[in-house]
């Protein structure tokens, strides 16, 4: 676990210091921000050439789509996807949004090793990171049960490191809940369907989140109301 601490540290702790600051600093004005906002403004597409990072997401999504491509470098794109809508604000994550699509049918139709996975979670989570639309997007595309499907894999591995690689995929998935669920009722009820969910929750959050700015699996097990059942 020491190993896996110390990649996690160098690898992706950046990462989350980066989500987490700006949620600070956003946090204060986002009942203002949602004040002004309805349905129909959110839902809003503007013309192609006011879409800051147009072309890049383009690019981007070629790449992502290529199925003659590695995955690795198809989850690549879609993390730097993720993270092009993020600061281009909302008019970069509605046109990021077709992308989405294939990220959602990579995670659920692939087999691949947990860095790879990661990736692709991370693109999720930068694409929902505090955008109201993009989460009800992420729930229409069905990635409430992807992620769900991370924590019922319990294979065991000989090796530790393994072992702890898919521990850091659950990880991962308990953040991109946390961000979908964030000021998200219609997410918050779905997940209380799932009667395994509770339980899982309850191990992860026993796990050793060390590196990480919260434990998200108790997060996301607050955000839900399992405290109160």
């Amino acid at each position: 676990m020491a190993k896996t601490q110390a990649y996690f540290v160098q690898f992706w702790t950046p990462v989350l210091q980066y989500f987490m600051g700006l949620y600070h600093r956003l946090q204060k004005c986002w009942s203002v921000v949602k004040g002004f906002c309805t349905n129909k403004e959110e839902e809003y597409i503007p013309p192609a050439e006011s879409i800051f990072h147009k072309e890049k997401i383009l690019m981007l999504g070629n790449i992502l789509t290529d199925n003659s491509l590695a995955l690795e470098q198809r989850a690549q794109a879609a993390y730097r996807i993720g993270l092009l809508a993020f600061t281009g604000g909302p008019t970069a994550g509605n046109f990021a949004a077709e992308y989405m699509k294939e990220v959602a049918h990579l995670l659920q139709n692939y087999e691949m090793v947990p860095k790879i996975k990661i990736l692709l979670l991370q693109s999720v989570a930068s694409w929902c990171y505090l955008n109201p639309v993009n989460q009800r997007r992420a729930k229409h595309l069905q990635f409430i049960p992807i992620l769900i499907n991370l924590f019922d894999d319990t294979s065991e591995s000989p090796m530790k490191s393994e072992t702890n690689s898919s521990l850091l995929v659950k990880f991962w998935g308990c953040y991109v809940l946390s961000v979908m669920t964030c000021n998200n009722l219609p997410c918050m009820q779905e997940l209380k369907h799932y009667s395994s969910l509770k339980y899982h929750l309850q191990i992860l959050a026993s796990e050793n989140w060390s590196g990480w700015p919260e434990n998200f699996a108790e997060v996301l097990y607050f955000l839900i109301g399992f405290h109160r059942r």
